[in-house]
């Protein structure tokens, strides 16, 4: 993962991603960055409709503003009418943003796609890392992350992020778990995969726990997470766009049986979804 030197935040008034963005803040790594705050006012058919909105869109962005513990001239609030699933998109291109922080209702994917769902649909288009933070998870502070590890690419992304969230939070512990590994008959700290990237992490002065697990990759995830009272959980998400039309939802994959979809929906805390446009 690239140095985060800017994040775009969609703010919405329940003051969840304001407090994922505090608890970034801790990190030394995240106090440099600059960060826009982004409030989208849906269209109204009456011009009274409008103006009401926009006005509360606006104290929405000062109350996140003055909840954030960063210095406000490093904050950019931006107020926007239209349709926030588009607008969120463009906006993270406009910033050259290199994460999107957003909350999510955690719906399941058919019922995201009937409902709208704004966080899907900037999940499926997006191509940079996205934090998604449901509406019923309490935000700790980011003392046990948990990373999702494989042999692809993907996780080796995933690894990259958790460690440079990691090496600069204090008193951080990295949990990394593999489910399904090759040989469940091995150790976890003599797992492969596990084994390297704790390696990777002592190099960086990051304390490790190893966890092997077998049976369905997504439930497994979530119930480590749980089981390990992780803060935050760390998995690699491969670009989702179609390649034929990047500009609509791929449907095929929404409805299938993607890993990062099942976790953003059933995971009990914050989960990071790290980008690794090089893997369908």
């Amino acid at each position: 993962m690239k140095k985060i030197e800017k994040i775009l935040v969609a703010v919405a008034g329940r003051g969840l991603c304001e407090e994922v963005v505090n608890q970034l803040l801790v990190s030394p790594s995240i106090q440099d960055a600059k960060l826009t705050l982004l409030h989208v006012v849906p269209a109204q058919i009456s011009s009274d409709a409008v103006a009401e909105k926009l006005a509360e869109g606006g104290k929405i962005l000062a109350d996140a503003v003055s909840t954030i513990n960063m210095d406000a001239s490093k904050i950019n609030p931006r107020l926007k009418q239209g349709d926030p699933k588009t607008i969120v998109c463009d906006v993270a291109q406009e910033e050259n943003a290199d994460l999107i922080i957003m909350g999510s209702r955690g719906l399941g994917r058919l019922v995201s796609i009937l409902e709208n769902s704004v966080s899907q649909y900037v999940f499926q288009l997006a191509d940079r890392p996205m934090l998604l933070v449901k509406d019923d998870v309490y935000v700790k502070r980011f003392k046990r992350i948990m990373v999702a590890l494989d042999a692809s690419d993907s996780a080796a992304e995933a690894l990259e992020s958790a460690l440079y969230l990691a090496k600069d939070l204090p008193d951080c512990q990295l949990i990394l778990a593999h489910v399904n590994p090759p040989d469940p008959e091995l150790a976890a700290s003599a797992d492969p995969v596990l084994s390297a990237a704790a390696k990777r992490a002592a190099l960086l002065g990051v304390s490790t726990t190893c966890i092997t697990e077998t049976g369905k990759a997504g439930p497994e995830i979530c119930k480590l997470a749980e089981d390990q009272n992780v803060d935050l959980l760390v998995l690699g998400s491969p670009d989702r766009r179609p390649s034929v039309a990047k500009g609509l939802p791929d449907i095929d994959r929404l409805l299938g049986k993607s890993l990062s979809d099942y976790v953003r929906v059933y995971a009990n805390c914050p989960v990071l979804l790290v980008r690794n446009n090089g893997e369908a």
